[in-house]
């Protein structure tokens, strides 16, 4: 016997009944989409390497130690699998000059990969929605951005979600701060960690962002990005916090917020939960106005989130509020396998209806007995059985019986298959 395969670990199978919360999570993203006025964009998942060295940086964490690089044997092109997609939008947005008549609100959706260690709410090939608003300058875009989320969070039912904020100011006014922030963490070398020391003269921004419980305090009383700012960054900040008291949107600042892609400036955001152990953050995003110029493209100013679906599904799954599994409208109890062939037409007349059907299948042995299949219909969670027994097909017709007293009432028609207009409408009353 060949050796058992099983799935890389950390990359999972997404099976049923699971895959229906998927499902249904995702519809109540597009609807949102919808109505705020986005549209799909759909990007390969394997990308130029280049795009995300000079996209998101070469000493960040992504490119340093978790993309899944590789190089393609027919013609030696350095590729790696997306890590993350704003990049990739950007790149499709650049390629197919989809700003060439105004700016545009799109959405993705899929896959993403990072090789790290797997545990709760963090895998390997994870799964992100995310929404780009690319050609608008303005922190009002920015605010319907935030907004839009906590529509979201609204729309589910999800409780406890924090929102926290920061601006990263513009290219100059970060050096400035980076400059002061070199000389006082040099000024403290004996407390910093190797990760940080590596990063000093590279990224110290990120050090800023360390998990590391022995250096809050060194980070705590570093300089604040946020006294460097100009009037202009200020302005734009002060905009967005007028916007979101305008919505009613609490908000905390949180002023050692930086994110983990260098290409971010002035407005950045995290939506946080306590409810999921250290991988708190469930949607997070912010301004890029420099992105389009770092990967070869005329500047334009954009703006965007990202939410983990694994995250809000186990989210979801902690307060009790994802659908209950779905279930067919009705289950076709055929006592007689000689009567399929009339059955079956009317089961699809019926599924052209909107009705959602089970048929049970027969077996090798026949189609069983009638209190077996009434046990599967039970089973099947359908909310009526189909009886097609001998003497409803002699008289051209079918017994419709509830299986679910409270939904359904409890008794059972015989019901004309010459009207399967009134056939269905029963079957989907509610």
């Amino acid at each position: 016997m060949a050796d058992k395969l099983t799935a890389v670990k950390g990359m999972n199978d997404i099976a049923p009944p699971q895959s229906a919360n998927w499902e249904w999570l995702e519809d109540k993203l597009r609807t949102l989409m919808q109505r705020y006025g986005y549209r799909n964009l759909r990007t390969p998942i394997v990308e130029p390497t280049a795009l995300f060295v000079r996209g998101l940086g070469e000493v960040t964490d992504i490119v340093e130690k978790e993309m899944y690089s590789f190089e393609d044997r027919l013609n030696g092109e350095q590729l790696t699998l997306r890590p993350e997609n704003t990049a990739g939008v950007v790149r499709a947005a650049l390629e197919h000059s989809l700003l060439y008549d105004g700016p545009k609100r799109l959405y993705y959706m899929g896959p993403m990969f990072r090789h790290e260690r797997p545990q709760r709410g963090r895998y390997r090939q994870f799964h992100q929605f995310g929404a780009e608003a690319l050609g608008f300058a303005g922190p009002d875009v920015d605010a319907e951005l935030i907004v839009m989320a906590s529509d979201l969070w609204a729309e589910l039912g999800l409780q406890g979600i924090e929102l926290e904020i920061n601006s990263l100011g513009q290219p100059a006014e970060r050096l400035a701060h980076r400059q002061a922030l070199i000389a006082y963490l040099e000024a403290h070398a004996e407390q910093l960690d190797e990760d940080a020391k590596r990063r000093l003269h590279s990224n110290p921004l990120r050090i800023l962002d360390t998990k590391n419980p022995a250096m809050q305090d060194l980070v705590n009383e570093a300089p604040r990005l946020m006294d460097h700012l100009g009037a202009e960054s200020l302005a734009h900040f002060e905009r967005l916090k007028a916007l979101l008291d305008a919505h009613g949107i609490g908000y905390r600042i949180n002023p050692r917020l930086v994110r983990g892609m260098d290409y971010y400036n002035l407005t950045v955001f995290e939506f946080v939960t306590t409810q999921l152990g250290s991988q708190g953050t469930v949607c997070a995003g912010g301004r890029y106005d420099g992105l389009f110029e770092q990967i070869g493209g005329k500047a334009s100013p954009a703006v965007g989130w990202a939410l983990g679906m694994e995250r809000i599904l186990e989210l979801l799954k902690e307060q009790g509020l994802l659908p209950e599994a779905p279930a067919p409208d009705a289950y076709a109890v055929v006592p007689d396998v000689a009567a399929v062939p009339q059955v079956m037409p009317v089961l699809r007349g019926l599924r052209q209806r909107g009705v959602q059907v089970l048929m049970h299948a027969a077996g090798a042995e026949g189609m069983g007995s009638m209190k077996s299949q009434f046990k599967k219909a039970d089973g099947s969670g359908a909310r009526f059985a189909l009886i097609f027994g001998e003497q409803e097909l002699a008289q051209g017709a079918v017994a419709v019986k509830p299986l679910r007293g409270d939904r359904g009432g409890s008794e059972q028609a015989i019901c004309p298959l010459a009207d399967l207009d009134a056939i269905a409408a029963r079957l989907l009353s509610r």
